[in-house]
């Protein structure tokens, strides 16, 4: 009986080709589309979670305010881990990372090279996080000072296929410690091999050296530190328990070193309105969320509303596909009326006719699923590319797919054959063969269905409009500097005291319009540092603010524009304790009159050490980080180091950087010329944001062109009802213009109608959107209507290409049978 079904079912998708194909077409592309998406959005879920205990391991954040300022910083103090282990009995083990070097510079066998990634941690990094050791014991690896576990890709490049252990690494990394550089590097011996760090973790590092021996590491103070910090709580313990008594172990330790800095307690640094808390963050949360920053957040990681917004528009994509394919099945059930009477007469009961609906839709479905998988697996590749993943279609055989794919072919199946199965197979024989029923063609629910489809695709459209439009306002905003023709050599500080002499080198070169020594970048990678500035006549009363170390060039070379008072300049001699100041600054420091003269003090240690500094002037306010942030109160201070940035002539570019790089090369530092440009590094601060906006187009296109397909199959139905019709009306002196009219009228109708619920919600979303940015347009009235204008575009060329070619037939053929 089975295979009877199967096979009617395939002669009835052969006899109605068209219709079938847009069916099963429309539902492979929401299906395609929809898996691709899956992928990624599991991918995104599954960080960090190949730690044994991941759903125990917590890591510690920094929460503060200060004045005005916000912090949420992804690493604490130092002695943050062992005060926990020792005074919080729920914490059953704490570690820590530091002193992350990128690139980092090795010595090998008297060979040097920069290669991998090296992290500082605890000795009991290991027992948190599972690393497979393919050698050593991961207990003792790290237990000495200035030993060493790699990676196994690390061992092959370094090693080849020698082996590693006790070998002898030289970490010849240069370091920065108050603008002077100093060696962090010594002589490591290899304990240990683990494999690599899987692709889905929140830090990807080649080598784990001791942390034993750092003097820092030891470090008592409570008032700074940056050690990113991981606790494992106790099997059974509620994070809130925990969370609990973290208040008070704060105050106890910052309370006397808080007075010794600040000349104020806990309590009344509380009462002026600031705070600083330690909260607890699930391991497996870190990787989607954007809110904690600074030293402990190792890579850029996800996005939690980017998931959210992907697994959205995957769902609609689905849902528009699935109603596509319920509305031309059930149309198309519609003209099935005399099949169902003739099969009644016939012997059939109603239950074999649902079976036999429901074969129909069920062979239908899995042709589409077919050809989603098709379609994921040609697509996969792109998105990869697209998205910086490396998905594989094999994931799709895991359980929690298969079983996925089974219930969407089960529920699409009951839903789009329900129609037909449960309610027309109930007709009386008698009224079946008269066609004494038929099925509406104004179907209040297949107008439903319609409405949702275009509301969903205007949605999407309103939000690619939007995200370029947010675009072109990033491009063309004024920053408060010029980024164009900029140039960053941003490790120019490996050449060591050779920096200056090549700097010279280059302000020779005609092209070469100005060059600024400063590791401080607006764009980019860029060195970060916070002070606090007391009010000489109320040392009580602060204003924590950014530090940019630059030099007298500075200003100049970025093309920032100086408001009042003077550059730093050398012919003043020392500028050590003068400082420039942004308007914001003047605004939060509560200035009255002319800033510049003004003295103020700053912190120069955390046990109370203060030193006088003098405005001299002041710069207009300049995006120093990006336009999702409010410009920050700033200070500069005359402490030129490390990065080299060139403003260049419009011109010889590309002779320009060849020139640069022989000049390096020249120097023999053994380190390579490596450059960026400031417009290239400012737009790879918003390259989610393109990315997004590029996705939202192609979602946008798919599901409108899935959403025209059933309206197209729709149409085609409708025509071949009204087939007679039409032939009456052009033999009574109807144009083909008035017949086409009388075809889109039904279904233009639905297709306005859906404006009226995607504008307000296209508003609600994308103002939420928009307020991800400090800066950001405002939603315009012209936005929705260009939405609605391209969907009703769309939806009347569709109409209209289907209707045209009904009006245009011989009106004979339809009437020859009569």
């Amino acid at each position: 009986m089975l295979k009877n079904y199967l096979k009617i079912a395939w002669r009835s998708l052969k006899k109605n080709k068209l219709v079938s194909g847009i069916n099963i077409l429309g539902l492979a592309l929401g299906i395609g589309t929809c898996l691709v998406i899956a992928l990624y959005v599991f991918d995104e879920l599954s960080y960090d979670r190949y730690s044994q205990n991941s759903d125990r391991i917590y890591r510690v954040n920094l929460q503060a305010k200060l004045g005005d300022e916000a912090l949420n910083e992804a690493s604490v103090m130092a002695p943050v881990a062992e005060t926990f282990m020792s005074e919080i009995a729920e914490v059953e083990d704490a570690t820590r990372i530091s002193n992350v070097h990128y690139n980092t510079k090795l010595i090998v066998n008297d060979q040097e090279m920069r290669k991998g990634t090296t992290a500082f941690v605890d000795p009991n990094f290991f027992d948190l996080f599972t690393l497979d050791f393919v050698q050593g014991n991961p207990k003792t690896a790290l237990t000495k000072p200035n030993t060493l576990v790699i990676t196994t890709d690390q061992a092959k490049a370094l090693f080849g296929g020698s082996d590693p252990i006790n070998q002898v690494i030289r970490l010849d990394e240069i370091g920065r410690y108050s603008g002077s550089y100093v060696s962090m590097g010594g002589e490591y011996t290899v304990t240990g091999v683990v494999e690599n760090v899987p692709d889905n973790s929140h830090f990807h590092f080649d080598m784990f050296a001791s942390m034993l021996g750092n003097s820092d590491a030891t470090n008592q103070s409570w008032m700074s530190g940056s050690y990113s910090t991981y606790v494992l709580l106790a099997d059974g313990v509620n994070a809130e328990q925990v969370q609990e008594k973290i208040p008070g172990l704060v105050k106890k330790y910052m309370e006397g070193q808080m007075k010794e800095s600040l000349g104020m307690g806990v309590d009344e640094f509380f009462a002026k309105g600031n705070f600083v808390h330690l909260n607890l963050q699930p391991l497996t949360e870190i990787h989607l969320s954007t809110i904690f920053k600074g030293a402990g957040q190792f890579e850029t990681g996800g996005d939690l509303n980017t998931v959210l917004i992907y697994c959205a528009v995957a769902l609609f994509m689905l849902l528009i596909a699935c109603v596509n394919f319920m509305n031309l099945s059930t149309a198309g059930a519609s003209q099935r009326v005399k099949e169902i009477g003739v099969r009644k007469v016939m012997g059939s009961d109603k239950r074999h006719l649902i079976c036999q609906f429901l074969a129909e839709s069920f062979v239908a479905i899995v042709l589409a699923m077919v050809l989603g998988l098709v379609f994921c697996a040609f697509a996969l590749p792109y998105f990869n590319e697209f998205s910086f993943k490396a998905l594989q279609l094999s994931a799709l055989l895991s359980p929690f797919f298969l079983i996925s794919l089974g219930v969407l072919v089960v529920v699409v199946t009951l839903l789009a054959g329900g129609y037909p199965a449960f309610f027309l197979s109930g007709f009386k024989p008698i009224d079946s063969l008269k066609k004494k029923v038929t099925a509406s063609r104004k179907s209040s629910g297949r107008n439903g269905l319609v409405v949702f489809q275009f509301a969903i695709s205007s949605c999407l459209i309103i939000a690619t409009i939007v995200v370029a439009q947010q675009m072109d306002y990033i491009q063309n905003k004024d920053l408060g500097y010029q980024r164009d023709q900029l140039i960053v050599l941003r490790h120019a500080g490996l050449m060591g005291k050779q920096i200056d002499v090549f700097k010279d080198k280059l302000k020779n070169d005609p092209r070469v319009a100005n060059v600024s020594k400063s590791a401080f970048i607006p764009a980019g990678p860029s060195d970060s540092n916070v002070q606090n500035l007391f009010m000489a006549d109320s040392p009580s009363n602060s204003l924590r603010l950014m530090q940019y170390g630059i030099d007298e060039e500075y200003l100049e070379t970025l093309g920032m524009e100086l408001l009042q008072g003077r550059n730093f300049s050398l012919d003043f001699g020392s500028e050590e304790n003068n400082i420039i100041l942004n308007e914001t600054a003047v605004k939060e420091l509560g200035i009255e009159g002319d800033p510049v003269g003004k003295v103020f003090e700053k912190m120069t240690d955390n046990k109370g050490g203060r030193e006088q500094v003098k405005v001299i002037g002041v710069v207009k306010d300049f995006v120093a980080r990006s336009l999702r942030e409010p410009i920050k109160p700033l200070m500069m201070v005359y402490n030129p180091y490390s990065s080299l940035i060139i403003k260049a002539h419009q011109g010889d570019i590309a002779g320009l950087m060849a020139d640069m790089e022989n000049t390096w090369d020249g120097f023999d530092t053994g380190e390579p010329f490596s450059y960026s440009f400031l417009d290239e590094l400012y737009n790879q601060t918003y390259v989610q944001e393109s990315r997004m906006g590029s996705f939202l187009t192609l979602l946008a296109l798919l599901t409108i062109f899935v959403a025209c397909l059933g309206l197209f199959g729709l149409v085609t139905y409708t025509a071949e009802q009204r087939f007679k019709e039409i032939g009456v009306r052009k033999v009574l002196g109807s144009t083909s213009s008035q017949i086409v009219a009388l075809l889109a009228r039904d279904f233009i109708k639905p297709v306005m109608l859906s404006f009226l619920l995607a504008f307000p919600l296209g508003y609600y979303f994308m103002e939420k959107w928009l307020q991800n940015f400090a800066f950001h347009i405002e939603l315009q009235w012209w936005v929705f209507a260009l939405a609605g204008f391209i969907t009703l575009l769309i939806a009347l060329v569709t109409i209209c290409s289907r209707s045209l070619k009904a009006a245009l037939m011989n009106p004979v053929e339809s009437l020859k049978s009569e």
